[in-house]
């Protein structure tokens, strides 16, 4: 395990008087990789708290570059980063909160591809996605990769949270649900609005995004209940969260008992946006 050096002791003593982190978990954090799936209203607030909390490698992938009217919610670029590559962006945040951390980039598209060999290079995943077909990929692709998932998704005022690890079994012996257990299909074209045109609270990314940069980094140090095989709801104009409890489904194409998705390409779906975190 890698030791921490006497800046990073100062550093994260907060984490270090913590019962049950400590220097081992400190040491963990330190030794893991994470890959965040797009650098924008999800994937800022996540890269911003795994920087700070001591991650080690973040890996982040995103093909698309900072526009001025991402800054209203994507708090890891500035307003001089506009037309720079949002993975570089994102890069130099997390190098001003923490130079201790390494940053691997690609500035791609994530799809069928490419999807196994990236995944399969960290030991979870975050996703924060603004498309059905990537959800879904990426989804299908932790699966097959054997990498836990924590999900993450943005309405305009809500947000979804969940943590997908179908690859291991839960206490009765049944597989943890996955995507596909809760949202089998996605909706028809044209049902959700996506976010450029009905628009989404800022801060609201912010809430979600920590939510879910929470749930990576129990799963890193195995504390607490984690979100697997259940989907929390934050509503914002209610000031509410909600936890509702989920199954794995039988009868899902990824990991039912029958199952007809047995690699990337025979899961991918249509690419219609959906209000999420771009």
């Amino acid at each position: 395990m890698a030791q921490l050096t006497s800046d990073e002791v100062q550093r994260y003593k907060r984490h270090l008087v913590l019962r049950d982190v400590g220097a081992p978990g400190q040491q963990k954090l330190k030794a893991a990789r994470v890959l965040v799936i797009g650098a924008g209203g999800l994937g800022s607030p996540v890269v911003t708290y795994l920087a700070a909390a001591g991650v080690g490698t973040i890996g982040i992938i995103d093909d698309d570059t900072v526009s001025i009217d991402n800054l209203q919610r994507q708090i890891a670029h500035r307003t001089e980063d506009a037309g720079r590559l949002k993975v570089d962006s994102a890069r130099d945040a997390i190098l001003r909160i923490n130079p201790h951390v390494t940053v691997e980039t690609y500035a791609e598209r994530i799809d069928a591809s490419n999807a196994l060999a990236i995944i399969s290079r960290y030991d979870i995943v975050a996703d924060g996605s603004d498309n059905f077909a990537t959800r879904y990929l990426v989804s299908d692709a932790c699966y097959f990769a054997k990498r836990p998932l924590a999900y993450a998704a943005l309405g305009s005022f809500d947000g979804y949270v969940s943590l997908f690890k179908p690859h291991e079994n839960d206490a009765q012996g049944n597989p943890y649900p996955s995507l596909r257990c809760v949202f089998p299909e996605a909706p028809p074209a044209g049902l959700v609005a996506n976010c450029e045109e009905v628009g989404v609270l800022g801060p609201v990314a912010g809430v979600v995004g920590t939510l879910q940069a929470t749930e990576v980094v129990k799963e890193l140090l195995g504390l607490g209940e984690s979100l697997a095989g259940r989907l929390l709801i934050y509503d914002a104009l209610a000031t509410r969260f909600e936890v509702v409890t989920i199954a794995w489904d039988p009868d899902n194409p990824l990991t039912g008992r029958d199952p007809t998705i047995t690699d990337l390409a025979s899961g991918q779906v249509a690419a219609n946006p959906a209000c999420a975190a771009e």
